[in-house]
């Protein structure tokens, strides 16, 4: 590999979430300790290939190998045309760009188990030869392949790009789920752990009950009322009470296990706009709670991901964690909505540099370890 000297300081990356709505592609320029975004762009994915990739997720054992075959092609020529579309609309030779990160798609996520495992779709081969840029993905499993959950990946990315001497800081990305990096002061020992759902509950149910993407601004929760027994139920899911290093998905938190919730709750007769209102003060709950459980003395936040534009729920958050200052990631220079895509396009480079990518205090890998395969742009 080239030396870190030798190497353009431009990569793109490509980050593809839970929710499953399209890539978040981001072309930055990296300095010392210093991310700067030159190119972002969110690129809704086909509404057809949606649907599949959501059905493939959510019903595993009716998807076949032909089927995951044609979604990896698909899916893969998306995340080329994201690099192309940004690499397009900034003026930006292919050849200036060191390399790209893609993360891909996740299809399946089981870090448990007797044999561990995480797929994630978007073919590199199709993204290097399509754009003529060095490709790097597949970053969980090799984390997983040193004992490690595969997730989440960014802590190590807050750690070198955010953490403060003077005070312990949390970085708290609400995707469909949850996760929070905690960074004591003076680049103490990171930790980090999913916390549970993020979005993603909230939008099945929005999806089901008004056929809408997502709750705008969270004022469908707004309008209902928490159901503490509801509540009551779903904080007692075992997951909550694991500690970390954890991570988890859609394969535990899903429709079926709110429909299982409200069940156990006795509440069949609960008014729809009622169980929004509770599953976004799941989140903000759990969240909280694990901030607590994790560093007592944070006292500033970062948040990031899609949930920071949910007022509803950042206004939750903000209850649950008096005295705690809580913003986005903005103030501190980089978009809340680049944030992963960036992470992953951090990934790339510290590949190319040959150093590791994983955080083992936050995924339980054995050691540190260099993440990621290469796929060559150029023959």
């Amino acid at each position: 590999m080239a030396s870190q000297t030798a190497l353009p300081s431009l990569y793109v990356g490509l980050m593809s979430g839970t929710s499953m709505d399209g890539i978040d592609a981001a072309l930055v320029e990296f300095g010392n300790r210093a991310c700067k975004v030159i190119e972002a762009k969110s690129i809704a994915y086909p509404e057809t290939l949606r649907d599949e990739i959501i059905s493939a997720s959510r019903t595993p054992d009716e998807c076949t190998v032909d089927r995951i075959g044609k979604l990896d092609h698909w899916v893969g020529e998306c995340f080329r045309d994201a690099t192309l579309e940004i690499l397009s609309e900034a003026g930006i030779d292919a050849g200036k760009v060191a390399a790209i990160g893609s993360h891909g798609q996740t299809l399946r996520h089981q870090p448990q188990g007797e044999r561990p495992f995480t797929l994630q779709i978007g073919d590199p081969n199709i993204i290097a030869a399509g754009t003529g840029i060095a490709t790097i993905a597949d970053f969980r499993r090799r984390d997983m392949a040193v004992g490690g959950q595969g997730a989440p990946l960014a802590p190590a990315f807050h750690r070198w790009l955010f953490s403060s001497k003077d005070h312990t800081l949390c970085i708290l990305n609400i995707g469909g789920f949850a996760n929070v990096t905690i960074l004591p002061a003076n680049d103490g020992r990171a930790s980090g752990f999913d916390t549970g759902p993020g979005n993603s509950l909230m939008d099945a149910w929005t999806r089901e009950k008004l056929g809408a993407d997502f709750d705008a601004d969270g004022e469908w929760a707004k309008s209902g009322h928490v159901s503490e027994s509801l509540l009551s139920v779903m904080l007692n899911d075992s997951y909550f009470m694991k500690p970390s290093p954890k991570s988890t998905g859609f394969e535990h938190f899903n429709a079926a296990w709110i429909e299982h919730c409200v069940l156990t709750s006795g509440e069949t007769s609960i008014k729809d706009a009622d169980v929004q209102a509770t599953l976004t003060d799941l989140s903000a709950r759990t969240i909280a709670d694990a901030i607590r459980s994790a560093a007592d003395d944070v006292t500033e936040i970062l948040v990031c991901g899609g949930g920071v534009h949910n007022t509803h729920l950042m206004q939750r958050l903000r209850c649950e964690l008096p005295g705690v200052s809580l913003n986005s990631t903005e103030i501190r220079g980089l978009h809340p909505d680049w944030v992963e895509a960036a992470a992953f396009a951090w990934l790339a480079m510290r590949f190319l540099e040959g150093k590791p990518g994983n955080v083992p205090e936050v995924t339980g890998a054995t050691r540190l370890a260099t993440l990621g395969a290469l796929y060559s742009g150029c023959e």
